[in-house]
């Protein structure tokens, strides 16, 4: 058995409109902007929502979208999980993995670092 939560809510935006979306979200979900250093990642900290909520800048012909982060402590076991759920490995890290579900939507699988994880994840398995 092994644990799992959902950690975020990620709005990717072309670079061209990073700023626009970030300002934008911040100022729906009454947050304040936080730039990850090095990262694509801007966190609205303070943000009116259940989960943490990020933009993301992305690059290439991806338009925008929306993709969630979980967390797992068990990286393979939560694949196959997932592969018995309909879901499909779009590209595998050796610590993370992309995933899309049945109908195309992307998520990614990351181990847990967020402080809820011990006290919000739920066994499954």
């Amino acid at each position: 058995m092994h644990r799992i939560m959902l950690r975020e809510v990620i709005i990717d935006a072309p670079a061209a409109d990073i700023d626009t979306v970030t300002a934008f979200w911040a100022g729906a979900l009454d947050a304040t902007p936080h730039p990850i250093p090095g990262e694509p990642f801007v966190a609205l900290r303070g943000a009116a929502a259940l989960p943490h909520v990020a933009t993301q800048s992305i690059g290439g012909d991806d338009g925008p979208r929306v993709h969630l982060d979980l967390e797992t402590d068990d990286l393979d076991a939560e694949i196959a999980r997932l592969e018995g759920l309909g879901a499909t490995v779009r590209t595998r890290y050796a610590d993370y993995a992309v995933m899309v579900d049945p109908v195309g939507l992307l998520f990614c699988l990351l181990p847990p670092v967020s402080e809820e994880f011990a006290t919000r994840s739920r066994p499954v398995g």
